[in-house]
């Protein structure tokens, strides 16, 4: 069968060859109580988080480059990942935090059909997904946490090599916005909390993320604008993105973004953009 899960539609027979994701089915580099999400996310023992391997967007600076390449991660069926997730949430999970989930959507399905968690399920996307898939798997999902990278076309060809991202992006940011919100004081039940990475010299195309995002987005829904930025992976071959962001560059967004009237924001320290908040991938 021909594979047309993700916007990519590569076509690849995924039972014999690997897609553009670079996996056949579903393999996991990591699994592990993670601190370092949202505070709604992790709230107090950490997020629950699967780290799939393999990625059909492929930006360049990404910081999980080696499982994003499938370079990491071992191969495991649909009643594993099932126990992966039971053996999360009896760890003290506060959330089922599925990392890059748009390439095997629809096994992950399955295997939330056959184990569903009591926790909220997090659905930690690039963004660059397919509604179709995510009427798919949208009934397991609680939460909706999209990484929306870019507005302009030209900076999403030069960095993943898609020039439809937005495109593609602003549908799926439209369906996930649908979710209803729900809070249990500071942890979040249901709803969509939507991150931006903040790029160097890319300011002005944050800006016009956040417009598009103010249009969108649920009044009460939380926003996150990160300061992570680290020169990795493919970085190396791009000059301006040689360096981390800037507390000007920084700034001019979370200000532009109050600006806006966004109240429910999370911000990052400069501290935050170090290699060292990159997981071992050990399993």
């Amino acid at each position: 069968m021909q594979c047309t899960l993700c916007p990519v539609k590569c076509g690849a027979d995924r039972e014999h060859f690997a897609g553009r994701c670079g996996v056949k089915g579903l393999t996991v580099a990591k699994y592990y109580l993670h601190p370092y999400e949202e505070p709604p996310i992790c709230h107090t023992n950490g997020a629950g988080a699967v780290f799939f391997g393999g990625c059909s967007l492929r930006c360049v600076f990404c910081q999980n480059y080696e499982v994003s390449r499938a370079a990491r991660g071992k191969e495991v069926s649909v009643r594993e990942l099932a126990d992966i997730f039971r053996a999360l949430e009896e760890g003290g999970a506060d959330c089922i935090d599925l990392v890059t989930p748009d390439h095997v959507s629809n096994l992950v399905a399955e295997a939330l059909s056959l184990y569903r968690p009591r926790v909220p399920v997090v659905y930690n996307s690039g963004g660059y997904a397919e509604v179709d898939a995510l009427r798919e798997i949208d009934p397991f999902v609680d939460v909706y946490l999209p990484d929306l990278k870019f507005f302009s076309p030209a900076l999403s060809k030069r960095y993943t090599g898609r020039e439809d991202y937005f495109a593609v992006a602003e549908k799926a940011i439209r369906f996930m916005a649908e979710k209803q919100i729900a809070w249990d004081g500071k942890r979040l039940l249901s709803g969509i909390l939507v991150r931006h990475l903040v790029l160097p010299s890319c300011t002005s195309d944050s800006l016009r993320v956040l417009d598009f995002l103010k249009e969108v987005l649920p009044a009460s829904a939380p926003l996150s604008l990160m300061r992570q930025y680290t020169p990795m992976g493919d970085a190396a071959k791009f000059p301006e993105l040689q360096r981390r962001v800037t507390g000007r560059e920084y700034r001019r967004v979370v200000d532009y973004a109050l600006s806006l009237g966004f109240e429910n924001l999370f911000t990052q320290g400069k501290e935050s953009a170090q290699a060292a908040f990159v997981p071992d991938w050990d399993l």
